[in-house]
């Protein structure tokens, strides 16, 4: 039994060496993974509606990124972020503010300071500025800005903008000292036709 064993398992591996006395040596295994399959739909198509981008193209690019892959966290004050249909913002930094009118007064307590947004439009039809809104933190120890409105030099995000035209706009908050000057600026979209990825910006109050 033991002879027999041994001619066997001698056996097995000439055949693994020789594929079994075939002339053609044995295919190597292939190293090239199965692709993926393709989505069904092309999330770069701007008329997509935004149940059919969230379920097919949002999981598809990865969380916390916009349409084309881009990171949508983290972004620094001056990088643009652009939703799938072609809306543009920018954060482009975060200022004290110290042009008071004369009915106001600063805070002592608090760290009051202006925002200013970009909005470029590249998409093909007019935007209701009022679907943004801004949401400001504080980026070392937490709290949470109360938003404002400074009368001096205000340029809110209201009214509408064309498809081709970019406008600057501001939004005026109150921090807390003790949160520190390095903040989050998230800017908000809630639209029908929207997709509602809210990307946050990161950069310090100067």
């Amino acid at each position: 039994m033991r002879t027999r064993t041994a001619a066997a398992a001698a056996l097995l591996l000439a055949c693994s060496l020789t594929a079994c006395g075939s002339d053609e040596p044995a295919a190597p295994k292939s190293t090239v993974k199965a692709s993926a399959p393709e989505h069904e739909v092309d999330c770069s198509d701007t008329s997509l509606s935004q149940a059919d981008w969230m379920e097919h193209c949002s999981e598809a690019d990865g969380a916390g990124t916009d349409g084309d892959g881009e990171p949508s966290t983290d972004l620094p004050f001056g990088k643009a972020y652009a939703w799938p249909d072609g809306l543009e913002v920018t954060v482009l930094d975060a200022k004290i503010f110290t042009d008071w009118d004369e009915y106001e007064e600063p805070d002592p307590k608090s760290t009051e300071f202006r925002v200013r947004l970009k909005v470029d439009n590249k998409s093909e039809s007019t935007v209701d500025l009022s679907e943004l809104s801004v949401m400001v933190d504080g980026a070392t120890n937490g709290g949470t800005a109360e938003s404002g409105s400074f009368t001096k030099g205000s340029a809110p995000l209201e009214g509408r903008i064309a498809s081709g035209v970019s406008a600057v706009k501001t939004d005026d908050n109150a921090l807390e000292k003790r949160y520190g000057k390095d903040i989050v600026v998230t800017v908000q979209r809630v639209s029908d036709d929207g997709f509602e990825v809210f990307p946050e910006f990161t950069g310090t109050i100067k």
